[in-house]
């Protein structure tokens, strides 16, 4: 069944957004924005807890407590209800605008009167935001970057979104008397970032049971068509998810068919025509007597088609048909290729989870080595110093030496504006490994954003560069930089690119990946987990770097340690010769 955590930590974010629109206390918002980081971040379902427990989570107090079980008995917040209705409809519709807080939000409607998206949209371009404080042209040109971006995502939800809803109807259907197989397909198969709609496809003999169960499901908010081959209803989160019943024979053609992408499905198709076959969802036929040729898997479509099985990321249009017909299809990158997590967080910065419970998490998932990188001492609000981080990593070698992983200790480093890092080398060189990633001044133009990254993948105490475009998928924009520049600077000097798993990153897309990949760059495939249960997020970097065509050779985090330290080694050489 799928947590109630998101939901109560969203209404605890909105909350604080509110507290700031309405001048409350910022301390008071603060603490809720931990609260509701801690709530997504817990490893439990809070629906199952009670108030003791509740109160056993970081950051959340009897205040807290209360509101949260407050939401669960009775499905809202009064509190939250209740600064809703101070708040001008207007400002709750602008804070939506990705890159928009909320301050800026409540100002724009305070001076410009603005009410919706559309007029502030037309008072930019009527360029009535010169002259007020905060908004300069540079300003304006993001907001309208960020009611793109709103537009583009109406409708869709973010990859994670789509899969918890899909894994929990399709775990209930596979229970239901008569179902043979069922699985998603459409977009979340192919791992696309975000999903307008979930298809799920199940084979029975009779659809009829299987229709029933779908449309009582407990998640299910409204039915929107029923048949007894198809059936289409609405989540409570407002996600659309479609059902279709084919018989087990036709299986591999309607998981082909209904895995898409279009684009790929039309290629296909003209391989088909051309060999004198029909291809369709109910299988492959030959034109001149209807007889079918293959319907029951994937696999043999393909290969009658004289392909190779496509994996569902690689079906976009992008040369893998060419690949699959020369037999060239590179053998994907796995999650059971992963042998450790080289960017995770803890509660000594803004994580919410100790030490030892994220490395008990690492061991029991089974991996080689793990690495430990909370954010360095030029980000003031997570209050690093020198003598902090020197005794988490007297830490760090108690808890390898009691057993499990290797423990590698690192930081996340901040990129600052000139490309400058929060420690010299020398203290820097007593780090297991760095990742560096750019947290400020996203606006700058784009020569100085190119020179700022590939300074940082000049230092040869940087291993990593993290979430490298530093996008949020549907809120802020990867940077404006010449990524080509800074690949080939990384290819240079020995640099890996990490691909986030968090769901609202994906950071590299998988488009920038191909691009990188072409320039030779090596990866590393991250969670940036901040709790234990984010370790789960992987699978989100795994379909991104399937789908940027890579193997398990491109990526560092395949590799045993003593490789993985060769490469860091080898980096740190080279490049301190050079400087």
């Amino acid at each position: 069944m799928a947590r109630s955590n998101d939901a109560v930590a969203a209404l605890l974010q909105e909350y604080a957004d509110l507290l700031t629109v309405t001048g409350g206390e910022q301390f008071k918002s603060r603490v809720y924005e931990k609260a509701a980081r801690a709530v997504a971040g817990h490893p439990g379902d809070v629906a199952a807890v009670d108030a003791d427990g509740l109160r056993q989570i970081p950051g959340v107090g009897a205040s807290i407590a209360e509101k949260i079980a407050e939401y669960l008995h009775t499905g809202h917040i009064e509190a939250v209800d209740t600064l809703r209705a101070r708040v001008p409809g207007g400002v709750l519709e602008l804070m939506r605008i990705p890159t928009l807080g909320p301050k800026r939000a409540a100002q724009l409607h305070e001076e410009l009167g603005v009410v919706s998206i559309d007029e502030l949209r037309d008072a930019i371009v009527a360029g009535k935001l010169s002259g007020h404080r905060g908004f300069g042209a540079r300003t304006a040109e993001n907001i309208l970057h960020g009611i793109e971006v709103l537009e583009r995502s109406h409708g869709r939800v973010l990859l994670s979104v789509a899969a918890v809803a899909a894994d929990e109807i399709v775990a209930a259907l596979r229970g239901v008397r008569g179902c043979l197989r069922c699985t998603w397909a459409g977009s979340l198969r192919r791992f696309r970032e975000t999903v307008g709609d979930v298809d799920v496809l199940a084979a029975a003999a009779d659809g009829g049971p299987l229709m029933d169960a779908f449309t009582r499901l407990p998640m299910v908010a409204d039915v929107l068509a029923k048949g007894s081959t198809k059936s289409s209803v609405r989540l409570r989160n407002d996600l659309q998810v479609d059902l279709r019943v084919v018989p087990l024979a036709s299986w591999g053609a309607a998981l082909q068919y209904f895995t898409g992408s279009k684009q790929h499905n039309v290629r296909v198709r003209e391989i088909a025509v051309r060999a004198g076959f029909k291809l369709s969802e109910y299988g492959l036929f030959r034109v001149e007597d209807g007889s079918l040729v293959a319907s029951e898997t994937e696999e043999e479509v393909y290969e009658r088609l004289g392909l190779q099985w496509v994996p569902p990321p690689l079906r976009e249009d992008r040369g893998e048909v060419e690949a699959a017909r020369a037999g060239s299809l590179p053998a994907l990158v796995t999650e059971a290729d992963i042998r450790g997590d080289l960017h995770t967080h803890t509660d000594l910065t803004d994580g919410v989870t100790p030490l030892a419970d994220m490395v008990a998490a690492a061991r029991r998932r089974g991996y080689e080595y793990y690495a430990v990188t909370d954010h360095a001492k030029d980000m003031p609000m997570q209050r690093m110093t020198d003598d902090k981080v020197l005794a988490q990593r007297r830490e760090v070698r108690e808890l390898e030496a009691a057993g499990g992983p290797v423990l590698l200790h690192g930081s996340e480093l901040n990129i600052g504006p000139d490309g400058e890092l929060d420690w010299p080398d020398e203290f820097l060189a007593g780090f297991d490994l760095c990742v560096a990633s750019v947290h400020s001044h996203f606006a700058q133009p784009a020569g100085d954003l190119t020179r700022r990254l590939v300074r940082a993948c000049e230092n040869p105490y940087v291993t990593i560069l993290g979430h490298p475009s530093t996008r949020l998928i549907g809120k802020r924009p990867p940077l404006d930089a010449d990524f080509d520049a800074v690949f080939a600077a990384a290819a240079r000097t020995g640099t890996a690119l990490e691909i986030n798993s968090f769901p609202d990153r994906l950071d590299l897309s998988d488009e920038l990946i191909l691009r990188a990949k072409r320039h030779g760059v090596r990866f590393a495939i991250d969670t940036d987990a901040h709790a234990t249960v984010h370790l789960d997020h992987l699978r989100y970097g795994i379909g991104t770097a399937q789908r940027g065509w890579l193997t398990a050779d491109d990526v560092v985090n395949t590799w045993p340690i003593d490789r993985l330290r060769a490469f860091i080694a080898a980096k740190r050489t080279v490049a301190a010769g050079r400087r």
